[in-house]
């Protein structure tokens, strides 16, 4: 119930009740009412800020817990990364070198990423630098293994293809050294045994009694065996891949047909005289891409040091070939 007020008249020596308009009387009660929001708003933000809710302090344990495990995430990242460079140096220094390949540049394994901010959604929070930064590291050290992951692909086919190289190069002498009688003639200038001519002679030539065996110096596909070359009598071409090609001539018969597959050290024939040939003998050629070189730099398989430089200097000594 409403107290009734009244104020006093000196005119009238009386009192008079003082009468409130309903506008006035409703603007009091709604500011009244403000004013009691107001303050109970203001104690609960003292409140808050003084004392946090269960879900508060849970909230508030979980983003301290966020921001501790990004940086041990940071930390983790860095190590990764200089993990990850001494795999690129040794990629590019040693496994590309030994291969032979070329190295990839630093600005292609470390490229970044421009236009469109990648990051824009991550953005307008409290700890949006933190999760940017560390998003970015990840996405940098992705595309890097990515990187590297397609340069040890292609290392492997390389060492594959080494191996196949290594096992195709003609590397052994055609005729067992203890089956030689010996080293006829070397690769160069020579006499003709017929015409007395000097020419060019594109092999070596190995003495060896008839029916002695001849070995392939490298695997490889047999393209012929058969007498087709003039002069050459019955002989064998292998072709081995990487360019090499190499001719065993002379021979008194085959052990191998066209189109078979061989390896290094199997046999293929046996030494003869047939075709132009003035004694009997093995004629031995060695061709890359085509053109004749010099067999004795192949030999490093089953020569010692000083056997090798023994056979050089025999064969570079000029004088009549054998065929």
């Amino acid at each position: 119930m409403s107290k009734v007020k009244y104020y006093y008249d000196p005119d009238t020596l009386s009192y008079h009740k003082i009468k409130v308009k309903r506008e006035e009387a409703f603007r009091r009660v709604i500011f009244g009412i403000l004013a009691i929001l107001i303050i109970m708003f203001a104690g609960y933000i003292g409140f808050s800020q003084i004392f946090e809710s269960p879900k508060e302090k849970g909230l508030n344990r979980e983003l301290v817990n966020l921001q501790l495990n990004y940086g041990l995430l940071s930390k983790k990242i860095k190590q990764i990364d200089n993990v990850l460079a001494e795999v690129q140096e040794r990629d590019n220094t040693i496994y590309r070198t030994f291969f032979e390949a070329n190295p990839i540049p630093e600005e292609q394994r470390k490229a970044g990423f421009g236009g469109v901010n990648r990051y824009e959604a991550l953005e307008g929070f409290d700890n949006s630098a933190m999760v940017i930064e560390a998003t970015k590291n990840v996405d940098i050290i992705s595309k890097q293994l990515y990187v590297q992951s397609k340069s040890l692909d292609e290392i492997v086919k390389l060492a594959t293809d080494k191996e196949k190289l290594l096992q195709a190069i003609p590397a052994i002498q055609p005729v067992k050294k203890q089956d030689l009688q010996r080293l006829a003639s070397g690769f160069g200038w020579r006499i003709d045994p017929f015409t007395k001519a000097s020419k060019q002679h594109k092999g070596m030539d190995f003495s060896a009694h008839v029916g002695t065996p001849i070995y392939a110096t490298g695997n490889g596909i047999v393209v012929s065996a058969d007498r087709s070359k003039p002069g050459y009598g019955n002989h064998i071409e292998i072709n081995h891949g990487f360019g090499y090609i190499t001719l065993y001539a002379h021979l008194s018969s085959y052990k191998v047909r066209q189109g078979q597959r061989i390896k290094r050290g199997d046999l293929i024939g046996f030494v003869g005289m047939t075709g132009r040939t003035s004694g009997p003998h093995l004629h031995y050629e060695v061709h890359k891409n085509g053109v004749s070189i010099d067999p004795i730099n192949f030999y490093y398989g089953n020569l010692s040091p000083e056997e090798f430089i023994a056979m050089q200097r025999i064969a570079s000594q000029e004088g009549q070939s054998v065929d």
